[in-house]
């Protein structure tokens, strides 16, 4: 599991993205679990996630509507399976509007180009 923290901050709100391999649902929840287990991811405002698997994409928004899809979008476009990534909102007061997408979007390229992680076409 990789964590970069405070990747981006907006009017109070902060972000944050993990990821890691991941082939199954069950693995999914697993990773998840892990995640939580740090009490400052436990009380984020928002975990959303994507993952494409071999029977294919799974995500969940956690209430931050419309998220887990542009996650799963990034993931589609880069071709990357059998790989979670988990955005994580720290809700700072403010509404973002559209802006969160812009957010999860930077969190998102910031993972995938931190880690170095493979493409496949």
């Amino acid at each position: 599991m990789r964590i970069y923290d405070a990747i981006v901050t907006d009017r109070g709100s902060k972000y944050a993205a993990a990821g890691g391999p991941c082939g199954s649902p069950e693995e999914a929840k697993a990773f998840l679990k892990e995640l939580k287990r740090n009490k400052k991811f436990a009380k984020a405002t928002h975990n959303t996630w994507a993952v494409l698997l071999d029977g294919g994409p799974l995500k969940n928004d956690d209430g931050e509507t419309g998220a887990g899809n542009v996650i799963l979008r990034m993931l589609e476009r880069d071709g990357l399976h059998n790989h979670i990534i988990v955005v994580t909102r720290w809700y700072g007061g403010k509404h973002l509007g559209g802006d969160r997408f812009r957010h999860v979007q930077t969190c998102v390229r910031h993972y995938i180009e931190a880690t170095g992680i493979k493409r496949y076409p």
